[in-house]
C-alpha cells in the first residue's frame, strides 16, 4: 500500500456519500428504519476512517505491516459492520440471520481489531525530531 493516508480517505468519502444519501432518504420518506445503519456509516465509516486518514497524514507513519493490517481492517470492518447490520436489521432480503450475524459480528470484530491497531500505533510512534 503506497498511502495509507489516501486509501482511508477515499473510503471515507464513499462511506459520507452513503451516509448522506441514507440521511436525505429518512428525510423525504419521513421513515426512520436506516437511522442505526446511516449512524454508524457516518460515525465509523465517514468520522472515523478520515480522522485515520488525518493521522496518517500528519504524523510519519512508517508504511509497515501494522499499518497495512490497520488500514485493511478498519475498511473491511466499517464495511462488513454496516452492510451486516443493514441486512440483519433493515433488508427485506431473504438471508439466514446466521448469515447476517456472521457479517454483522465479524464487521464489528473486524473494527474492534482496528481500533486496538490504532491504539497501538499511537504508542509505537516516535516522533522524527526526538
Amino acid at each position: 500500500m503506497k498511502n495509507p493516508s489516501k486509501v482511508l480517505l477515499v473510503f471515507a468519502g464513499m462511506f459520507g456519500v452513503i451516509g448522506a444519501v441514507m440521511g436525505a432518504h429518512m428525510a423525504g420518506s419521513g421513515g426512520y428504519a436506516f437511522r442505526p445503519v446511516h449512524t454508524h456509516v457516518l460515525v465509523v465509516g465517514w468520522l472515523t476512517l478520515f480522522s485515520w486518514a488525518v493521522f496518517y497524514k500528519v504524523f510519519s507513519i512508517k508504511n509497515t505491516l501494522l499499518t497495512k493490517i490497520h488500514v485493511w481492517t478498519s475498511i473491511v470492518g466499517t464495511t462488513g459492520l454496516t452492510a451486516g447490520m443493514y441486512l440483519h436489521m433493515v433488508s427485506q432480503i431473504e438471508m439466514p440471520d446466521i448469515v447476517t450475524l456472521i457479517i454483522y459480528i465479524g464487521g464489528g470484530v473486524a473494527v474492534l481489531i482496528s481500533f486496538i491497531l490504532f491504539f497501538a500505533q499511537t504508542l509505537i510512534y516516535k516522533p522524527e525530531n526526538n
